[in-house]
């Protein structure tokens, strides 16, 4: 488990967690159990999580996924200019069908 999720598809954040704790039981494994209230939906939800499966990176965000060289490439192009917005309009306007990556192959 990645993390934790409202019924309303809404991420659970650790300001939305009301009470978390160790649930043993005689048999089989034990659980963390998480209750919240969610911030868009504002429901009361109740999880309960493997204790091999928790840790509280589960309630943090995401780590970013783009790369040193990658930062520096896109921080080098600089903002994203209207005149550019407006050709990709026109490009968006002019597309018959959407490409794959098999056409893009082909090419």
């Amino acid at each position: 488990m990645t993390k934790l999720s409202c019924h309303c598809g809404q991420r659970i954040f650790p300001r939305d967690v009301m009470q978390h704790g160790l649930c043993t039981r005689p048999y089989g494994p034990a659980y963390v159990y998480v209750r919240f209230r969610c911030c868009r939906c504002r429901r009361l939800g109740e999880q309960f999580v493997r204790e091999e499966e928790w840790t509280e990176q589960i309630l943090r965000d995401a780590v970013c996924e783009v790369t040193a060289e990658e930062r520096e490439r896109f921080q080098s192009m600089g903002p994203i200019t209207a005149e550019e917005m407006a050709n990709f309009h026109y490009a968006l306007g002019q597309l018959d069908a959407i490409p794959t990556f098999s056409d893009e192959k082909k090419a």
